[in-house]
């Protein structure tokens, strides 16, 4: 799997960071000082969380 991660982590492996990878029409998400641990999730239900965090719905989750 070719896994991808953001530009804004900066270069080199010691950069933690979310990354992710397309596989099978899913996508498959992981924090890179824990590959093993892996979420899988839908296009759709992705762009549904990432609309949800741009527009500030989940922040009171954190408090």
């Amino acid at each position: 799997m070719a896994w991808r991660k953001s530009s804004f982590s900066g270069p080199g492996e010691t950069n933690d960071c979310v990354e992710l990878a397309a596989a099978g029409g899913e996508i498959r998400l992981r924090e890179s000082d824990t590959p093993a641990d892996i979420l899988t999730t839908t296009p759709g239900r992705l762009g549904t969380f990432i609309h949800a965090v741009k527009a500030g719905t989940l922040d009171r989750l954190g408090r």
